[in-house]
């Protein structure tokens, strides 16, 4: 209703004001829907447009699934890097095959180097590298994902998943998703007995995939649900 309000006062008010006032009008109130685009879904939490699935092992054992919420609007070029990485069948090409390499107690678990398998290699669907989105996400607690850099606009295919709320990696670290299911699975890997930080059984994703949802949904700004 107020909506309309709006269209039927801007209509009346064209035929006498000014051509140049009405342009200003225009970006004004494409400035005003935007500014309630971005309060609604700070209120809500961000919108998860796709989702990607590691199945684990520990040693050979099945342990379960881990399902990730990707937030498509906020970080697209992120996002969309890691959905094609889950999306890809041949080992070597993608996250398939590859392994969890570091992961420390109340902290996180990092994976995603389906090249080399111990943190120096991987590479993205751009190339080798690519530069950080935003910093618009921050890491909330447990079960959120972030890119793993060595510095600035250095991004490839390596992630980490939190375990704890890590504030700071804010502003440093590109956040693009959060475990909506499997947070057990993540509580098992990160119980994983370690040698320094490289898991003594090791830490597998022998499949994977991706989904784009029909029906994108807000999570909130929170840890996981355990």
């Amino acid at each position: 209703q107020a909506y309309n309000c709006l269209i039927h006062f801007y209509k009346r008010v064209l035929t006498v004001i000014p051509v140049r006032a009405i342009l200003t009008m225009k970006v004004l109130w494409c400035v005003v829907l935007m500014f309630g685009l971005v309060v609604g879904q700070e209120d809500e939490g961000p919108m998860v447009t796709k989702k990607v699935w590691f199945n684990i092992t520990i040693g050979g054992e099945t342990e379960g699934r881990i399902e990730i919420g990707l937030f498509g609007d906020i970080v697209p070029i992120t996002v969309k890097n890691v959905y094609e990485l889950a999306r890809k069948t041949n080992i070597g090409e993608g996250y398939k095959g590859s392994k969890f390499h570091r992961v420390i107690k109340n902290f996180m678990l990092q994976g995603g180097d389906f090249t080399t398998g111990d943190g120096t290699g991987g590479r993205s669907i751009y190339g080798e590298k690519f530069a950080d989105e935003n910093f618009i996400l921050k890491h909330y607690g447990a079960g959120w994902l972030s890119m793993a850099n060595s510095g600035k606009d250095t991004n490839g295919s390596q992630f980490f998943i939190t375990t704890v709320k890590t504030p700071w990696l804010d502003g440093k670290h590109v956040v693009f998703g959060k475990v909506v299911k499997g947070m057990d699975v993540v509580r098992k890997v990160e119980k994983n007995p370690v040698d320094g930080s490289t898991p003594i059984k090791a830490v597998e994703i022998v499949d994977c995939g991706g989904e784009v949802i029909d029906e994108p949904f807000a999570v909130d700004l929170e840890p996981a649900n355990e």
